[in-house]
């Protein structure tokens, strides 16, 4: 069976998610983005917990279904804040469940370590091994994945993290860590850069805070399995049955590039290299995003291609496509409108972005939306990187590219700061 499958998700029980993001409204925008598995998200959260039990059915597949179809497998994000050798340490991990028993077992060893109630992403002061020890003492089936590795500030391998390797983080326990969830802002190829990395699945997941198309399975994961949470888990595992990657073209992704978001200013690696990661406008230390931090880790040349990987697809989400094709808010009735159009000939989404042909898109659209969607497809569409919080975009017009953070003029001695460089 083919699956396609987002799971890292979050609910309304999160913060800064949609007051709406509940499982009605998951399943019905994951069938219109053509996704057949999700993520349940914030299984800790004690009221969504409840909503888990009362409004999806399990089976001793291991994934829970609702009333109208819809596949969910149980899943969870937590944020782990600690010190390990002196340092501050801070990780975001993915955690699926096998079944409502062993989630009750989890939720009841998080609830003796603290507060599970204010938010469906909680954060605790327990280290990577000892987390993944106490969930195999619970399960040997419960899968303990690191989220968005590359992301600053909670990515295991960000450059706030305090990590540079998956060992560090996890040390005896290391063993039990199978699959790395690479992140908007990261792809396989930047990945395969490193050869610490390759024994582990790479997998991506939206981690979606609404169930907006443009949002919910922006990347997502492609199996061919039998739907049962033992085959699932046996893909992440071994690869076996795990055909390839949805991905948003890495520069999409809200830390990319380096830079200041309040300072709007955007700078590449090298950039950043040349202002020793200094703004260039406040003089503060830039935030230094995922493409730099790969390079600082890399031990391969980019363009690598690791053998026997699993492929990966790159596409930005049609609702964004749409939007600046026709120049208004991706939420707008008339972006809506050619959305609909498309989604109800073709069926899905992902349906167009995927196998629609140039010729039964031109029958449904016009020239110029066929053209960036094929393009789309092989991608050949040029993004402005995300840097600081803000996501890349699609660059079609030269007006688009004034949208872009102005240019900074690197200079040696711009911030004053550099003065003393090499002085001490």
């Amino acid at each position: 069976m083919k699956v396609i499958a987002d799971l890292h998700l979050h609910s309304k029980y999160s913060r800064a998610t949609s007051k709406q993001l509940d499982f009605d409204h998951l399943e019905k925008w994951a069938k219109v983005k053509g996704l057949n598995l999700l993520g349940t998200g914030d299984f800790t959260h004690p009221e969504w917990f409840n909503e888990i039990q009362n409004k999806l059915i399990e089976d001793e597949t291991g994934i829970l279904k609702s009333r109208g179809g819809m596949n969910f497998v149980l899943q969870n994000e937590v944020s782990l804040i600690y010190s390990q050798g002196g340092k501050g340490r801070r990780v975001h991990i993915i955690l699926l469940s096998p079944n409502l028993d062993v989630t009750k077992q989890i939720n009841d060893y998080f609830m003796k370590k603290g507060r599970v109630d204010y938010d469906g992403r909680p954060i605790f002061k327990i280290p990577c091994p000892e987390l993944t020890e106490s969930m195999k003492q619970i399960s040997d089936d419960i899968e303990i994945i690191p989220a968005h590795v590359w992301t600053p500030w909670f990515g295991l391998l960000g450059s706030m993290s305090g990590f540079n390797s998956v060992e560090e983080a996890f040390q005896d326990q290391t063993k039990n860590i199978f699959a790395l969830e690479t992140g908007l802002s990261s792809d396989p190829a930047m990945n395969w850069r490193l050869s610490a990395l390759d024994n582990y699945t790479l997998i991506s997941n939206s981690d979606s805070h609404s169930f907006w198309p443009w949002r919910i399975g922006r990347e997502a994961n492609i199996f061919d399995i039998n739907l049962t949470y033992k085959d699932l888990i046996k893909a992440l595992r071994t690869r076996q049955g795990f055909l390839e990657t949805i991905e948003v073209d890495p520069a999409y992704g809200k830390y990319h590039f380096d830079g200041h978001r309040n300072c709007n200013v955007c700078l590449s690696p090298s950039e950043s290299i040349k202002l020793k990661d200094i703004c260039p406008r406040c003089g503060k230390q830039l935030t230094i995003g995922v493409e730099h931090r790969v390079e600082e880790l890399a031990d391969r040349p980019e363009g690598f291609k690791l053998k026997g990987a699993v492929p990966f697809k790159k596409l930005i989400p049609l609702s964004e496509i749409l939007s600046k094709l026709l120049s208004s808010g991706v939420a707008t009735k008339k972006v809506w409108n050619e959305f609909n159009k498309l989604v109800n000939h073709f069926g899905s989404a992902f349906n167009v972005l995927l196998d629609a042909s140039d010729e039964e898109l031109n029958k449904i659209t016009s020239p110029q939306i066929t053209e960036k969607i094929i393009q789309n497809r092989k991608g050949e569409i040029n993004i402005q990187p995300g840097y600081d919080g803000e996501y890349g975009f699609p660059v079609f017009s030269e007006e688009d590219k004034k949208q872009a953070p102005p240019k900074v003029e690197i200079k040696q001695k711009q911030t004053g700061l550099n003065d003393f460089v090499g002085k001490f």
